[in-house]
């Protein structure tokens, strides 16, 4: 008796002439269509179906069955169609199972390899950043943040990255409870010179921590966004002075900017400024 071929669980049985490759064409329409719709807020069928690649009947057609489903809506005033208030349903449940700790894992990892220095991740608070991750070096001598520790915007490489994404304004407000109390001599303590900082930080896509919170220890920090590109997290590198130097400070950033970049990637957040 012949053997039975096993299939992996959760896959249908397929007709002898239907391969694991070829799509099912009507679904892979209506899924070019939904996102051709989610990159405006009201766009017209003529237009919608331009962008999708696809007949002006069969765009309707699909738009149809996602209108009673809930995917898709129309405006009968300006017959312009938009996303339904199902996507967000649909999209929430990915919100939900999405954890930052899980996701930056790989990128954390990776620093670590690149820049031989342990890496961290933090979250943003009222009046500063709290460590929920950290990957070590394998350094005798280096950087320890026991998850739960905090630290205040001002003196975080993280911190730092995260304010230069908001305005003066917030920045003020955001510094009013903790205020700028002075660790080290480098500690930027007064307004006006950290806001100077900042959009330093916001040019080049990473934050410095040059021996601002503990002296001889420095810091690279880029921020993670969130789906509104809202900056809501960040990761670093730090490490001994006398390792992470200002001649490897240059190499440093742009990995971490890019590292932070694939975090943000993995949570479906976006760069400010770029559309949703």
């Amino acid at each position: 008796m012949a053997a039975v071929k096993s299939r992996r669980r959760g896959r249908p049985r397929l007709a002898p002439a239907e391969a694991d490759e070829a799509p099912l064409q009507s679904l892979d329409r209506a899924i070019a269509l939904l996102a051709a719709l989610a990159q405006s807020d009201g766009v017209t069928l003529t237009e919608l179906a331009s962008r999708a690649g696809l007949p002006m009947s069969t765009a309707f057609r699909i738009l149809g069955t996602l209108q009673r489903r809930g995917l898709a809506e129309c405006d009968a005033g300006t017959q312009s169609w938009s996303v339904g208030v199902e996507t967000f349903r649909i999209g929430s449940a990915f919100l939900r199972r999405r954890k930052l700790v899980d996701r930056a894992r790989d990128a954390m990892q990776g620093l670590v390899a690149q820049c031989g220095e342990t890496a961290n991740l933090a979250v943003a608070e009222e009046d500063g950043v709290v460590f929920v991750s950290q990957v070590e070096t394998h350094e005798t001598i280096r950087a320890f943040f026991r998850p739960g520790t905090r630290a205040l915007f001002h003196a975080s490489g993280i911190g730092k990255a995260i304010l230069a994404h908001r305005t003066p304004a917030q920045v003020a407000a955001s510094l009013k409870r903790g205020g700028l109390p002075r660790f080290t001599e480098h500690t930027l303590v007064a307004l006006p010179a950290l806001l100077t900082d900042l959009v330093q930080v916001r040019q080049r896509g990473y934050a410095i921590d040059d021996e601002e919170r503990n002296l001889g220890m420095r810091c690279v920090g880029a921020a993670i966004f969130n789906e509104f590109g809202e900056a809501i997290a960040g990761l670093s590198v730090s490490g001994p002075s006398v390792r992470i130097t200002p001649e490897a400070l240059p190499r440093f950033g742009p990995l971490v900017r890019q590292a932070a970049d694939v975090v943000t990637h993995a949570i479906a957040g976006r760069q400010p400024g770029t559309v949703a």
